[in-house]
């Protein structure tokens, strides 16, 4: 009996209908030796700082199968982010764009399971977006969306680094799969010399430790005392290495209704975020990715930069991995 595979074609159709910006298919398989082993040694050397959870299920990380049992298709997809409008555009606090909407979490997953029902594989497969134990990056860069960039960054050279990456493990396989783009960074270093904490390494590798989108989102705890300087007005996350990539410079805004910084955000500014209570927050960042740093965390990240706007502390990062200081 000749097994019914899936159509390329149609499922890259499917996923533009939903609003997908691009759409690639890949064989089901491990990742590469090279990926494998620098994952591994990432780990390894401590540059994850406290996300213990991307230390467990390496297995079902180096091999989707793992994962999904019987899977034999990769199905990824991207969807654009850019906001038109950020609340730092009249001199307030911002947060960096892709927590500007809606929780992406929900959304892209929503229609990622729209798209198996629209293909007819509903129940043959399963659904991620940033939610399992899956290398989304590695994935979007076989599947073709991209290159890895040397921000670590899938960057498409139609809608540059600012997009959600939503993963498909299907049990069928496709008539026709995808193939990985080249880099195209050459020997730009914009990314590099933008981070202000001297995150990234010239070899394209992220030291968590150091990133400000790490510090602030991630990090539980007091934050490092230089910090706050280094955050300017973003206090949530860090645009700065995809604001100095020139394949950004181009990107048109998002035109997806969740996507669009609401009203309410546009309208805080820095006396508002001062005097946030709880149910503010809570108000304000109702079906927001936000809530991933809690209150506690932003709040703390609010003061940090408060703070920095009275001193004149230094801005730079210890050198070195881990050299953190704790402040009570």
């Amino acid at each position: 009996m000749t097994e019914i595979l899936l159509h390329a074609d149609e499922v890259k159709a499917a996923a533009h209908k939903l609003g997908f910006d691009a759409c690639g298919l890949a064989p089901a398989a491990p990742v590469d030796g090279e990926c494998a082993a620098g994952f591994r040694r990432w780990l390894a050397e401590g540059r994850q700082g406290e996300m213990d959870y991307l230390t467990r299920n390496i297995e079902k990380r180096i091999d989707p199968r793992e994962l999904v049992p019987g899977a034999q298709t990769v199905v990824c997809v991207a969807l654009n982010y850019a906001p038109p409008q950020r609340p730092d555009d009249d001199g307030g606090y911002t947060l960096a764009r892709y927590a500007l909407g809606k929780d992406y979490h929900d959304i892209v997953r929503q229609r990622l399971l729209q798209l198996m029902t629209d293909i007819g594989v509903e129940g043959e497969g399963r659904a991620f977006c940033d939610t399992a134990p899956v290398l989304e990056r590695y994935w979007a860069w076989r599947t073709g969306l991209g290159w890895r960039g040397r921000n670590t960054q899938i960057i498409s050279p139609e809608l540059g680094s600012y997009f959600f990456i939503g993963t498909l493990l299907l049990l069928k396989p496709a008539d026709a799969y995808d193939e990985p783009q080249k880099a195209r960074c050459g020997t730009c270093r914009r990314c590099v010399e933008a981070c202000p904490a001297g995150a990234l390494s010239e070899d394209g590798r992220l030291d968590a430790r150091r990133c400000l989108s790490y510090l602030t989102i991630e990090r539980r705890g007091p934050l490092p005392p230089e910090a706050g300087k280094l955050m300017g007005t973003c206090i949530y996350g860090c645009d700065r290495c995809a604001e100095a990539c020139p394949w950004n410079k181009a990107v048109r805004p998002t035109s997806l209704p969740d996507l669009q910084t609401s009203d309410a955000l546009m309208c805080m500014q820095p006396d508002d975020w001062h005097r946030m209570d709880v149910e503010q927050y809570r108000t304000l960042f109702r079906g927001s990715a936000v809530k991933r740093a809690k209150y506690e965390g932003l709040m703390r990240n609010i003061e940090a930069v408060r703070r920095a706007q009275h001193t004149d502390a230094p801005q730079q990062l210890p050198t070195g991995p881990g050299e953190y200081v704790e402040t009570p």
